[in-house]
């Protein structure tokens, strides 16, 4: 993924009458409390409840019980309803055809760097990390492989 295709990016980038790019623009737009929740979302923690790998922000302990208990303990349908993060939840996407492919470019992304993250947090484990593009949006997601 390129930040400097980006439609706002680009013209911020080319209306200074320097030689900027992308991570310029962060530096004028975002600050280091953004900075630090962002790095979150790109390394993410994880939990490890009764075999199951959780997102740690999608863990709670009664939520888990109950979705336990619903999919009859079944590791990765469990992972799969709870590991979800909905990037249109939380990021205004336009509708539009170049909005709506850099939305699902930066799902991409994310989804590499979970890979990673728990390639890293679960050596031991395999795991199948996805980027889903949806009617709603893109969703990045991950399950265990059996």
């Amino acid at each position: 993924m390129d930040p400097m295709k980006d439609p706002r990016i680009k013209r911020w980038a080319e209306g200074a009458r320097a030689d900027l790019d992308y991570l310029d623009f962060l530096s004028a737009h975002v600050g280091l409390t953004e900075w630090i929740a962002l790095s979150r979302v790109f390394l993410p923690q994880f939990v490890e409840v009764e075999g199951c790998v959780l997102w740690d922000r999608s863990y709670d302990p009664d939520n888990f019980r109950m979705w336990h208990r619903e999919l009859k303990g079944d590791v990765v349908s469990i992972e799969a309803t709870l590991n979800q993060f909905r990037l249109w939840q939380y990021i205004g996407i336009e509708e539009d055809a170049e909005s709506e492919a850099n939305a699902f470019a930066l799902a991409q992304e994310i989804a590499n760097s979970w890979r990673l993250s728990l390639g890293r947090a679960f050596p031991q484990r395999s795991f199948e990390v996805q980027a889903t593009d949806t009617v709603d949006g893109p969703i990045v997601s991950f399950t265990s492989r059996p």
